[in-house]
C-alpha cells in the first residue's frame, strides 16, 4: 500500500479502480503555408465549432453546477473572441506564413507567460483559461473536440490536473472521483469540483503519476486528503465502513435537502454552518447549510509564518463568498490569543490570557493588523453577502472605535477607487456578560448578535475552557447563561436587529424548541449538525 496525501476539495469517500486521463490533443508542429487567406478562415471556422462547444458545456454546468459556477464558460467564448488574442493568431499567421494550429500553440503560450507574471491573483489564474480555450481551438482545426478517453466503467480519474471544461464535461455517472498530482484549491476546477459533490484531491504531486496505473485498486478520502493505491485488508474495511457512514448521511440529506426550516406552527429560522476554512466551503453545500455564520477567519494567520498580506486574505474569502453564491456568508475578525496563540503576533505572556490581550483587543491595539483584513474583507464583499462579525465585545466605546475603523477603511477604498458593496451587515458576538447585559445600548449600533456560547458559559460562570479539572463545574444549560440569551434576543429585535447563536449550544436539538420561544433567528452549527438541528425544528411546534 502507498498513501499521497494532497488537499481534499470536497468531502467524501470514493473506492474504485484508477483510470489515467488520457488527453485526445493533437501534436502541434510547425507548417508553412502559402494560402494565408485560407489559414484565416479555418481559424475563423473552428473559433466557431470551439464557441458552440463551450456554449453546451455551460448549459451542462448550468444544470450540474449552478449559473454563478457556469459563468466561467461564458468568460472562455469572451476570450475565444478577444480582439488582442485574435490579432495575436492573425499576425503570427501573416507574418510568418504558418499553419493556424502552430499560429494558436504559440499565442497562447505567450499570453499564459503574460498573465502568469502579474502580481494580480485573478490574471494570474487567467493562464490556465488562456491554455484550456486554446486548446480546444486547436482540437477544432484538427477536426476533433477537446475530448478525451474515459472507459465505460466508474473509476477514480487521475491526471496531471484537469481543466474547467475537461471537469464539466467527464460524465458524473463515470466519475467516482477526481484525484490531480498539480492544481489549487481556488481553482475554477476545484470549485466544480466541490459543486458537482464529487470527491476530489488535488496536489498529490508528480510521484503519484508514474506510480500508478490504469486499473490499481485505490481509496480516495476527501475528507483527509488521503489517496491509498493498492490498500491493505484493514485500510480498505475501515474506509468502507467510513464510507457507508457517510453514504447513510447523505441520504439523510436527500430526505431533507431543500426544505425550509420551518416549525409545525410556520416559524421560520436560519439555520447556516460553521467553518474553519477555505476548505470546509464544499461541506456547507453538501449539507444544505442556508449561509455560513461563522467563518474563523484566524487560520489565515494560524497556518501562516508571518501576518497574511491583505491579498492572501482577500482571496481566501472571495473564495468563500462566490463559491456560495446568495448564501450570506459571516466573516468573524481575528480571534487570535487566549487558548490560540501565534508565535510572530509576539503577544506578552500573560497568567490568564483568556481575560487578556485577544481578539478585538488585538485589533484596536495594533489596527495596522485590523484594517489589512478589514480592506480585504470590504474588497471581497462585491463577490457575494457578506458580514463581519467582531468578537469579544465589552462596551459599548469599543463598537464605536470599530465602527470609525470601518468608516475610515470604506473611505480609503472609496478614494482610491477599489469597489466594496454597500450593503455588508455589522455584527458583533455577545460571548461575555457585559455585553450580553448592556445589549439595548448595543444593538442600535449593530446589524445583528451572534451569540458564542462556549466563552459565554466561560465567563459567565468562571470556569477555564482549556481546565479539565474544572468541567464538572460546568453546566452548558445553566440558567444564567439562558436568561442572558432570552435577555439579548429581546434587545436585538426590540432595536432592529437579529440574533443568532454561533456556539456548541445552537447544535443542542433538546434547547432548539428553547431557543425558538426565545426568538432566536438563526442557529449556526457545524456542518455536520445542519440536517439534525433542521429535523429537529420541523418537528418543533410553538403553537402549544
Amino acid at each position: 500500500m502507498i498513501i499521497y496525501n494532497g488537499k481534499g476539495v470536497y468531502g467524501a469517500v470514493a473506492i474504485g479502480r484508477i483510470s489515467v486521463y488520457k488527453r485526445q490533443a493533437a501534436a502541434v508542429t510547425r507548417i508553412e503555408i502559402t494560402d494565408k487567406g485560407s489559414e484565416l478562415k479555418r481559424v475563423e471556422d473552428a473559433k466557431a465549432k470551439a464557441i458552440e462547444q463551450l456554449q453546451a458545456i455551460y448549459d451542462k454546468a448550468l444544470k450540474d453546477v449552478g449559473e454563478d459556477n457556469a459563468a466561467i464558460f461564458e468568460v472562455h467564448i469572451m476570450m475565444l473572441d478577444d480582439e488582442d488574442y485574435n490579432d495575436s493568431i492573425r499576425n503570427i499567421i501573416e507574418t510568418e506564413s504558418v499553419n493556424a494550429e502552430y499560429a494558436v500553440s504559440v499565442t497562447a503560450g505567450n499570453f499564459a507567460e503574460m498573465f502568469a507574471a502579474m502580481d494580480d491573483s485573478y490574471f494570474q489564474a487567467r493562464a490556465a483559461d488562456i491554455k484550456d480555450i486554446s486548446n480546444r481551438l486547436i482540437a477544432c482545426l484538427s477536426d476533433g473536440g477537446a475530448g478525451q478517453d474515459t472507459s465505460d466503467e466508474k473509476a477514480i480519474i487521475c491526471a496531471d490536473d484537469l481543466a474547467p471544461s475537461e471537469t464539466v464535461s467527464l460524465d458524473k455517472e463515470k466519475v467516482l472521483a477526481f484525484v490531480t498530482a498539480f492544481g489549487s484549491s481556488n481553482s475554477h476546477t476545484a470549485i466544480l469540483a466541490r459543486n458537482m459533490n464529487i470527491p476530489a484531491i488535488i496536489g498529490v504531486g508528480e510521484e503519484f503519476l508514474k506510480n500508478i496505473n490504469d486499473g490499481d485498486l485505490a481509496i480516495v478520502d476527501g475528507f483527509t486528503g488521503e489517496v491509498f493505491v493498492d490498500p491493505d485488508p484493514e485500510t480498505l474495511a475501515k474506509l468502507t465502513a467510513k464510507q457507508e457512514e457517510d453514504i447513510a448521511k447523505k441520504k439523510l440529506l436527500q430526505e431533507l435537502k431543500g426544505k425550509e426550516n420551518v416549525t409545525v406552527d410556520g416559524k421560520k429560522i436560519k439555520i447556516y454552518a460553521n467553518i474553519g476554512s477555505v476548505d470546509n466551503i464544499g461541506s456547507v453545500i453538501a449539507n444544505d447549510a442556508g449561509g455560513v455564520g461563522l467563518f474563523r477567519s484566524e487560520f489565515l494567520y494560524l497556518e501562516n509564518d508571518d501576518y497574511p498580506t491583505e491579498e492572501q486574505q482577500f482571496e481566501a474569502y472571495k473564495k468563500v463568498l462566490e463559491s456560495l453564491p446568495g448564501k450570506q456568508v459571516i466573516i468573524r475578525t481575528l480571534d487570535i490569543g487566549a487558548d490560540k496563540q501565534v508565535g510572530y503576533f509576539n503577544l506578552d505572556k500573560e497568567e490568564n490570557p483568556a481575560m487578556g490581550i485577544r481578539a478585538i483587543r488585538i485589533c484596536l491595539t495594533r489596527q495596522d493588523i485590523f484594517k489589512t483584513q478589514l480592506r480585504a474583507l470590504y474588497r471581497a464583499s462585491v463577490y457575494g453577502n457578506l458580514g463581519i462579525m467582531f468578537p469579544m465585545i465589552t462596551s459599548v466605546s469599543e463598537v464605536k472605535k470599530i465602527m470609525e475603523i470601518c468608516d475610515s477603511v470604506r473611505a480609503d477604498l472609496k478614494v482610491s477607487d477599489i469597489p466594496f458593496s454597500e450593503n455588508v451587515e455589522h455584527g458583533i458576538m455577545i460571548e461575555t456578560p457585559a455585553a450580553a447585559v448592556i445589549s439595548d445600548l448595543l444593538a442600535p449600533m449593530v446589524d445583528f448578535f451572534s451569540v458564542g456560547t462556549n466563552d459565554l458559559t466561560q465567563y459567565t460562570l468562571a470556569c477555564d475552557r482549556q481546565n479539565p479539572k474544572i468541567e464538572p463545574f460546568v453546566d452548558i444549560r445553566h440558567e444564567a447563561i439562558l436568561r442572558l440569551i432570552k435577555m439579548s434576543a429581546d434587545n436585538a429585535h426590540a432595536h432592529g436587529a437579529w440574533i443568532g447563536i454561533c456556539g456548541e449550544l445552537a447544535a443542542d436539538t433538546s434547547l432548539t424548541e428553547t431557543f425558538l420561544r426565545m426568538g432566536i433567528d438563526e442557529l449556526s452549527v457545524s456542518p455536520s449538525f445542519v440536517l439534525k438541528v433542521r429535523d429537529q425544528v420541523r418537528k418543533t411546534d410553538l403553537s402549544k
